[in-house]
């Protein structure tokens, strides 16, 4: 299943849901007799929505009351993978990076994409390496090569970036 979004809290009284959009395709995933999925496996049809901002207003059938959308706060929306459309040469799902080897332009394996963090400004890579998990943000001056059919990213990261989560030796001290 692919997450689409993240219900945040309940909206007004009548069981409309305050939703965080994970997609790039909100209108079309959120529209009216679109059906989703809840992370414990309800099947939602939504009757009604609208933008709220940067997140969506969203009405499901059988939700009308605050009470039963409050049962919801926090519970993820998805789709089945088949559900997700074709997109252009170059360009990919956020989801099909989990699991690329990320390496440097020198050619030095930092680890595997553990998971994609969304929500700032820009996608973040959480990448599991041996010292422990490194964040890389996905900006075109770092991530300089993605190869999703390859499962492969090459970075340029910044001095310092993949030295954050490396052990220092007894006694070492950090500096201010």
């Amino acid at each position: 299943m692919v997450t689409v979004g993240r219900i945040v809290r309940p909206h007004g009284l009548k069981g409309d849901v305050v939703v965080e959009s994970a997609t790039d395709f909100a209108e079309t995933r959120f529209r009216k007799g679109a059906r989703v999925r809840t992370s414990g496996g309800r099947e939602l049809t939504i009757t009604a929505s609208r933008p709220h901002g940067d997140r969506w207003v969203v009405r499901f059938t059988g939700l009308e009351s605050i009470e039963a959308a409050e049962g919801l706060r926090n519970t993820e929306l998805q789709i089945e993978p088949e559900a997700l459309g074709a997109l252009p040469a170059g360009q990919y799902y956020l989801h099909d990076l989990v699991g690329c080897t990320v390496e440097t332009v020198d050619g030095q394996v930092v680890g595997p994409v553990a998971i994609v963090y969304t929500g700032a400004a820009q996608a973040v890579l959480g990448i599991d390496a041996p010292a422990g998990e490194v964040l890389v943000p996905m900006a075109g001056d770092i991530c300089r090569e993605v190869d999703v059919a390859a499962r492969r990213i090459v970075i340029a990261p910044p001095e310092g970036l993949l030295d954050v989560n490396r052990p220092t030796r007894e006694g070492d001290h950090a500096h201010d």
